[in-house]
Parts: structure tokens; C-alpha cells; sequence
């Protein structure tokens, strides 16, 4: 059997990625033909050093390539430069993305130190200004970027429209022989808001590829339709997240169903999964299903994939979810030191499964996999290495044995390999 190497990138050749224009962000690049950026946002009170440097270096660590902090007070200005100098010494590079609303204007003027340690602004143009002051506080942001060399990404929100331009558009469709519905009006209302305030500061001297997009909803079908449109419009690199996705597996669902289907037809350019956090847990969970939803879909890998067996009838003991559980738990713990040492390993594939009638078949498809016995069979775990059985595992640490199998065929299929002639040459 013709088997395809594991340290090939993964691809999907049935997405056509959308053509956009790249943004440099830091280190960063977004659009074009990059990969599709994870990013992240913390929930800390920015004005609160320590706690904010460490839930950035926690998100950072766990993958997130951008992190966006708020920035709303003096005291989160002044912050700011504090927060990037402690991750410098710390070794954490991940750009900072500063999120702006009302004020940011101010901010930024009075605290050059934070325009300079931030690498993109984020402006909501329903609330950057009101009124005659709209145009020049954008001005000032827009004027900030420039003096920074910064890019930015109009972030436009379904909470906080600009409620003038959803009335001059409301007035703009009373005029129309045939009327939109009031849900077109308001999608119109945010990719006119988005689209118009890019313009706007192209004709400030910002150039395209210094400006990112966002247009963010809270219900799935309106998110594809404005992103599917906002596209269709524009090459501006876009930032896609299904805003107040909402708490555990709803909100899971809820931003995977929306942006699966975005990014299966080529649109978005970075993700986040905004999932409101269950009390006491880690931030990082949304960097863990963004980095899912792309891998699943096979546009990117972060870390070896473990197939597992649901369980049914045929498997009442826990063995294996016990197992799969540790699997997964494993892989994610050593990830840190395996990217460094053991370059590829993230396209490894695993297989944990429960009993004979799949197990065997699944494990043998991965690269690396174990079928369990089910209820009443043999007390026998055999492993599939590349396709072949290699061993059969029996006694009371089946988990322990098979973690080490799978630290050694990491070591082994994954260690950069040694060129001898530049050996002998030495």
C-alpha cells in the first residue's frame, strides 16, 4: 500500500483560497497566501500588568499568533508599552493588537509609548466618533497609524452599528420601488460601514495593505451572508469571528458552523472563536477550537489529530476513552518541545479505538493507532505502526505502554534527519 508521508503539510484541494491583499502585522502575515491567522483576545483588566502579561503569554503559548487587548483607559495606555516589555524579556513575540472604542483617539495621543508597542489598532466605526467629531477622531487614529507605521482593522460590530448610516440607508430603501427587508438593510449597513471607512482612510494615505476587515454578527446565516458579500465586494484582507458565539458547546457549534462554511469557500484570512469562558476555565480554550476548526478542515495542522471510537454496546468498560483522553492530553503537553525537535510531527494521525469491529480498520489508516477489546473479547490491545501491526499490548498499564510507543515513533519518524557527507566532511 502507497502510503503518503506524514511530514507533507497538509492540504485541501478543494479550497480555493479567496485573493486578498497581505498585511504585515509585527512578524505577522495575514492574506494573501499565508496560512489563515489564529488569533485571540484577553479578558484581563489591561491596566493590570502582571495578570494581563501572563494571559497573553498563556494564549501565545497555546498558539494564538495575534492577541487583541483593550485598551480603554489612561491606565491600559500606560500599561501597554509595560505588558510588551515583559513579554520581550519573557520570549514571548506575539503581536499585540490594541482594541479601541470612544476614545482611542486620546489614547493614543497621549501615550506614543502604547501607539509604538502595539502592532495593529483595532477601530469600531460605529463608535470611534459621533457626530461632526466621526471624522476627525478617525482622522486622528488613521494619522497615528501612519506616523506608526501601524496597520489597522475596522472592526465593525451588529451591536454597535453607526445608527446614521442605517437610517440614511432605511431612508435610501423607502425610495426603492421594490423594498429590501429590514435584515438586507442592516448587512448593507455593515459592509457599507466597513467598506466606506476603508476608503476613507485609503484617502488618508493608508494603503491597502495596511487595512484589515471585520464584520461581526451573532447569528450563523447572517455571518455567511455578510462575509459572503463583503467578499465578493473587496479584496481587503478579512478577520472572520461569529461575535457572542456564547458559552460551551453552543458556542463551539455556533462558531464552527459559521465559519466552516466561509472557510470551505476561501474566505477569511485569520479567525477567532469568541466562546464566552465557563467560570474557572483557561482563555486558551479558544485557541484550541480555532486551531480544531482549521485542521479539521485540513487548511492547517497545530498538533498530531487523535481519532477516537464514540463507544457503544460493545464497549462498556472506559479503557478507551480513558485512553484517548490521555492520548490527546499527551500530544497537546508535548507539543511545545516536539515543534522544536521534531519538525512535521503536527500532521501525525492517531487512532484510539474500543473493540475489533472498527478498531482494527480505523488503527491501521493511522499512522499510528491501537484497537481495544470490547466487551468480552480477547484482553488484547494490538498496534498498528505505518499500517502494520507491530505488538499487542496485555496487563494493567495499556496507557502507560502505549504513550511510550508513542514518544518513540515521534523520536524516531520525526528527528530531522543528519546529512553523513557534511558528517564526514567535519
Amino acid at each position: 500500500m502507497t502510503r503518503t508521508p506524514c511530514t507533507e503539510p497538509i492540504r485541501q484541494q478543494s479550497v480555493a483560497r479567496r485573493k486578498s491583499v497581505a498585511v504585515a502585522i509585527g512578524k505577522v502575515r495575514i492574506g494573501g497566501d499565508a496560512p489563515i491567522v489564529v488569533q485571540s483576545m484577553t479578558n484581563t483588566d489591561t491596566a493590570d500588568v502582571n495578570a494581563t502579561t501572563r494571559q497573553v503569554a498563556q494564549l501565545a503559548r497555546s498558539g494564538s499568533e495575534l492577541v487583541r487587548i483593550t485598551v480603554n483607559t489612561p491606565a491600559a495606555a500606560t500599561a501597554v508599552a509595560k505588558i510588551r516589555d515583559r513579554l520581550d524579556m519573557m520570549g514571548v513575540g506575539v503581536p499585540l493588537v490594541g482594541d479601541f472604542h470612544y476614545n482611542g483617539h486620546q489614547l493614543l495621543a497621549q501615550e506614543p509609548a502604547c501607539a509604538e508597542a502595539l502592532a495593529k489598532y483595532r477601530i469600531n466605526p460605529g463608535n470611534v466618533g459621533f457626530g461632526k467629531r466621526k471624522d476627525t477622531q478617525f482622522t486622528a487614529i488613521i494619522e497615528t497609524a501612519l506616523r506608526y507605521q501601524r496597520p489597522i482593522r475596522i472592526g465593525v460590530n451588529w451591536g454597535s452599528l453607526d445608527q446614521a448610516l442605517l437610517a440614511r440607508l432605511m431612508d435610501e430603501n423607502h425610495a426603492r420601488s421594490v423594498f429590501w427587508d429590514a435584515s438586507t438593510v442592516a448587512r448593507e449597513a455593515l459592509i457599507r460601514s466597513a467598506l466606506d471607512s476603508a476608503e476613507r482612510a485609503e484617502q488618508l494615505g493608508l494603503s491597502r495593505d495596511r487595512i484589515v476587515i471585520s464584520c461581526k454578527v451573532s447569528g450563523v446565516q447572517e455571518l455567511i451572508a455578510v462575509y459572503r458579500d463583503l467578499a465578493a465586494r473587496s479584496n481587503y484582507a478579512l478577520h472572520l469571528g461569529l461575535t457572542e458565539a456564547g458559552l460551551g458547546s453552543k458556542g463551539i457549534v455556533a462558531s464552527t458552523a459559521a465559519l466552516a462554511v466561509l472557510l470551505q469557500e476561501g474566505i477569511g484570512d485569520t479567525i477567532r472563536v469568541s466562546l464566552t469562558p465557563e467560570p474557572g476555565e483557561s482563555r486558551t480554550r479558544e485557541v484550541v477550537v480555532a486551531q480544531e476548526i482549521l485542521q479539521t478542515l485540513g487548511l492547517r495542522a497545530f498538533t498530531p489529530m487523535v481519532s477516537a471510537c464514540p463507544g457503544c454496546g460493545r464497549t462498556t468498560s472506559s479503557l478507551f476513552q480513558e485512553l484517548a483522553k490521555a492520548v490527546q492530553e499527551h500530544v497537546r503537553s508535548c507539543m511545545p518541545e516536539w515543534r522544536i525537535n521534531f519538525p512535521g510531527v503536527e500532521n501525525l494521525r492517531l487512532a484510539v479505538m474500543g473493540c475489533v469491529v472498527n478498531g482494527p480498520g480505523e488503527s491501521r489508516r493511522a499512522d499510528l493507532g491501537i484497537s481495544l477489546p470490547g466487551t468480552g473479547e480477547a484482553p488484547a490491545a494490538p498496534v498498528f505502526e505505518d499500517g502494520k501491526k507491530t505488538v499487542t499490548l496485555r496487563g494493567d498499564d495499556i496507557t502507560g505502554d502505549f504513550l511510550q510507543i508513542v514518544d518513540r515513533y515521534v523520536a524516531r519518524r520525526f528527528a530531522p534527519q543528519v546529512d553523513d557527507e557534511k558528517i564526514i566532511s567535519r
